[in-house]
């Protein structure tokens, strides 16, 4: 699809979706940039148009109709990871996530959204199809049963691409509920991000209509973002509950773990209390931290579709987390986000989920 240029006046085109988001827009537009250090993205790659209010101001003016709705100009609301660090810095707390994801279906609907993003829209039923061959498999590990009361939404990032620490994350809820039923089917996150929000409502749907009745757990934060509305809780939160329950680990190379807050997890759903305790009880001391922490900790470039859309400032956006890791003594990184536990991996760190400890903790014979 071409790019519309001009409208029947011969200006721009407006963004339609974006007219919800006026006061939103015009705070950010009018700002001195007092966020900007905040963005990953911009730190990563010093641009005034990658800044928290660069982004805002593109996508103010596109809604406007200021500037011609072209690729060039769509590619800014891409450069996000969806970590709302933002927000902590801003003395509004701007929602400037959610306004470039609403840019990012009004510039898809123009035909101008990256063809990256483009292709993950494409490829939803094929990325589906994989997540369910693994489920299928995990369907067969004890306690999992079609009617339990409690519902399981792995997560397709999970089942795609780290199928051992799906497993985990199976036999942590088995262990915790009793046992559970495996959802098949995506949030929609990945399309929404792309910027397909009728793909996202359906997929969204889908899972719901799936859960509807029963407990629903979902391993992802970034799932459970998306389906918090409809009572979603975080593994995390019901490990927490749990907490004397879970045994101290017996293997000592368990002792230096440091923690890195998930985005989704923590500014997403206020999550950060509850796997510090985690981690506590497993090992028997506080894990350690990195300086940038909790509301204030540094994104690990994996969220809102960056490593697709733009693929090397992911990249040093972790390697940037990763030099600070080492500069504080390194060890293991405990994540619980499977984009940010693949990140990692990629740049060659030890990382494991929090879900295959608390899986070793629940099933551990002595």
């Amino acid at each position: 699809m071409s790019a519309r240029r001009s409208g029947s006046d011969g200006r721009s085109p407006k963004l339609a979706l974006l007219s919800e988001r006026r006061p939103e827009l015009e705070t950010c537009g009018y700002c001195p940039k007092l966020c900007r250090a905040a963005c990953p993205v911009s730190n990563a790659e010093p641009n005034d148009t990658l800044t928290p209010w660069g982004k805002m101001s593109i996508s103010w003016f596109l809604s406007r109709g200021l500037l011609p709705a072209d690729r060039e100009h769509a590619a800014p609301a891409w450069a996000c990871t969806a970590c709302f660090a933002q927000r902590e810095r801003c003395d509004h707390r701007n929602p400037v996530v959610p306004t470039l994801i609403d840019a990012r279906a009004d510039l898809r609907a123009a035909g101008v959204a990256p063809a990256s993003a483009e292709r993950v829209a494409e490829r939803h039923a094929e990325r589906e199809a994989g997540a369910e061959a693994v489920l299928e498999r995990l369907r067969e590990l004890p306690g999992v049963r079609a009617g339990a009361a409690t519902a399981l939404l792995v997560g397709c990032a999970y089942l795609r691409h780290l199928p051992e620490v799906a497993s985990d994350i199976v036999r942590s809820a088995v262990a915790l509920a009793g046992e559970v039923s495996l959802l098949r089917g995506c949030c929609g996150a990945p399309l929404l991000y792309a910027g397909d929000r009728g793909g996202y409502e359906q997929a969204r749907s889908g899972v719901a209509g799936a859960a509807r009745g029963r407990k629903l757990w979902a391993a992802d934060p970034g799932c459970t973002m998306m389906l918090r509305d409809l009572g979603a809780q975080s593994l995390v939160e019901a490990a927490a509950r749990a907490l004397f329950s879970l045994r101290p680990l017996s293997s000592p190379e368990r002792l230096h773990l440091r923690w890195h807050d998930p985005c989704q997890l923590g500014r997403g759903l206020g999550i950060y209390e509850e796997p510090r305790a985690i981690l506590a009880r497993l090992t028997r001391r506080a894990p350690s931290e990195f300086a940038r922490r909790r509301e204030h900790a540094v994104c690990s470039g994996a969220g809102g579709l960056l490593p697709v859309t733009m693929p090397d400032i992911s990249r040093r956006i972790a390697d940037e987390r990763l030099r600070q890791h080492a500069d504080l003594g390194g060890g293991t990184i405990v994540t619980a986000c499977a984009s940010s536990l693949r990140r990692f991996r990629s740049r060659g760190a030890g990382c494991t989920d929090l879900m295959s400890l608390v899986a070793e903790s629940l099933t551990q014979t002595s």
